[in-house]
């Protein structure tokens, strides 16, 4: 256990381990209990003009019944937060930040929110569980509930005798779900998913698998690969922006970023020997000049060689060596496409 966000987290199972944990959720089917995510509502009318304003995606790409990937930036372009927003209607949404961020997105909100509309901080009153793998719809379907949705689509299902919300979404790059329950319903829906999970052979995971799930995939955990200092253009998530649909928080100085061009630029880097990056840890050239620096490192057991994300200079492109100060210790790389393996969310 350990503590993450300010919550005491499992990073790994005594029964597997992080390895084995991590295989499954490839494989078969693995099981996270993710209930320090945040969780708030933002209901009322005008409610999705407002949110359009300040978050960085279009709320109007999606229809009721659909989520959306998206950025909460400070006037500066640096990012806040990143969220999932949960579309109920277009007076009434659900969102679903990172957990130590959940105070300061609500606050942000409150702030600026006008009168109509209400902004409520829900991070105790739900629960999240993510069910990743191939196997995720059959454990759902075994429990007789139907998993037939399309990627970042949701329905209102029953799990036992709970409600819950179920989500075709997740980060680890599976098919997959997350599933969120009333707070006292939490246990009793775990207990039910869990015991099909180890049924089909697949395991109960911890934090330990959920990072080198995310980062094969090249999935920013925020903190390292975005930040307040490290804007969406930087971290190569203007993908999660709506350019188009006019000014939102912190989109003059992302719009001229975007057209400058960033300084620097997020990018996958494989070890070529057995060095494993870490976080923090330099990156240089091939003439010894620092161009970048780790955000995320580890082993990839799909790959069994070493991966990290970084943000280099622009300057260097795919397919360019780099080396990665390893505790004083050189270990060489190359600069690669991402995902690091091929993603299976709309599988």
């Amino acid at each position: 256990m350990a503590d993450f966000g300010g919550w005491l987290m499992p990073i790994e199972y005594p029964a597997t381990g992080v390895l084995s944990e991590h295989a499954a959720v490839r494989e078969r089917v693995g099981i996270f209990d993710v209930s320090h995510l945040g969780k708030a509502s933002v209901t009322g009318e005008g409610a999705l003009e407002f949110l359009n304003s300040i978050f960085t995606n279009d709320l109007n790409r999606i229809s009721d019944g659909q989520a959306q990937y998206t950025l909460l930036c400070n006037s500066q372009g640096g990012v806040i937060d990143d969220l999932i927003v949960y579309r109920n209607s277009a007076t009434d949404f659900f969102l679903v930040p990172n957990a130590s961020n959940t105070t300061d997105v609500v606050k942000d909100l409150q702030a600026q929110a006008p009168r109509t509309i209400t902004i409520e901080n829900l991070h105790e009153a739900y629960g999240v569980i993510a069910l990743q793998g191939p196997l995720a719809t059959a454990v759902l379907k075994s429990l007789g509930v139907s998993g037939d949705l399309e990627y970042m689509a949701f329905s209102h299902v029953t799990i036992g005798t709970a409600s819950a919300l179920l989500c075709r979404t997740g980060y680890t790059g599976e098919h997959g779900f997350e599933i969120i329950p009333a707070r006292e319903d939490v246990e009793s829906v775990w207990d039910a998913l869990a015991a099909e999970v180890l049924r089909q052979q697949g395991a109960v995971c911890g934090l330990g698998a959920r990072d080198t799930l995310r980062t094969e995939m090249g999935y920013p955990l925020h903190g390292h690969e975005l930040s307040l200092s490290i804007s969406p253009v930087q971290a190569s998530a203007t993908w999660a922006i709506g350019w188009k649909k006019g000014a939102f928080q912190g989109s003059d100085v992302l719009t001229a970023e975007k057209s400058a061009g960033p300084a620097r630029r997020m990018r996958g880097l494989r070890s070529n020997d057995r060095g494993i990056p870490r976080a923090e840890m330099s990156v240089t050239n091939p003439a010894g000049a620092v161009v970048g620096v780790v955000t995320s490192g580890t082993f990839s057991p799909t790959l069994r060689v070493g991966i990290a994300l970084a943000l280099v200079d622009t300057s260097l492109s795919i397919g360019d060596e780099v080396s990665i100060d390893i505790r004083g210790r050189t270990s060489v790389a190359t600069i690669v496409e991402l995902p690091f393996v091929p993603s299976r969310v709309r599988d």
